[in-house]
């Protein structure tokens, strides 16, 4: 398998750790969407990261979708899922509300540095700050109540999470208090430290 796209895009980086936590060999290609457009266009005529080549030749996109198709390969022994419905129900809430985090830190750095600043809309900035902002609270709210466990091991819920929150930092740091959402920075601080965190950077 080949996935494609550059690591500093969160959604990218997600997919990275996720084949390496399930241990399914893959090469990776930094290609970009912005540099390199004709080259990713070639690969997939659509030009949306992550893109990912299949043994077969098939092509998939979007980050959730590749991962649904990853998990099938890897099988329940290296799921990055719980089973139990409980315990996938509050996954995939952690898991929604990480990917709304990238989606709006996305639109948000998309309209500051693709947008001529004459050109930028601030009551849509102030939209999608603030919904950047609630995402990150309610992910707040539900490690402070359930935290995510710091014992070497990960789930797709963890790894979103760090994998959002490291992006939010690295692109947007301007935007949050050195105080805001201490469940969230501790975990991910926790994440960008083990192995497949530091062998999965995101430049």
């Amino acid at each position: 398998m080949k996935l494609i796209g550059m690591l500093d895009s969160p959604y990218v980086r997600r997919v990275a750790i996720s084949l390496k936590c399930m241990d399914l060999p893959f090469e990776h290609h930094s290609v970009s969407v912005f540099s390199t457009f004709a080259q990713f266009k070639a690969i997939n005529p659509v030009v949306k990261a992550p893109t990912l080549v299949c043994d077969g030749g098939e092509v998939l996109m979007d980050s959730s979708l590749i991962l649904d198709y990853l998990e099938s390969l890897a099988g329940p022994q290296r799921s990055l899922m719980p089973v139990a419905l409980p315990a996938r129900l509050h996954e995939l809430r952690l898991i929604g509300l990480a990917l709304a985090a990238c989606e709006k830190s996305v639109q948000i750095v998309y309209e500051r540095k693709l947008r001529p600043a004459e050109k930028q809309h601030g009551p849509w900035l102030e939209r999608i700050g603030g919904q950047l902002q609630a995402a990150y609270a309610e992910l707040e709210q539900e490690l402070q109540k359930q935290p995510l466990p710091q014992d070497g091991s990960l789930s797709q819920a963890g790894i979103s999470l760090a994998v959002a929150w490291s992006f939010s930092q690295m692109m947007l740091a301007d935007l949050f208090g050195p105080e805001q959402f201490p469940a969230v920075r501790g975990f991910a601080e926790y994440a960008e430290q083990l192995p497949v965190f530091l062998d999965t950077p995101a430049t």
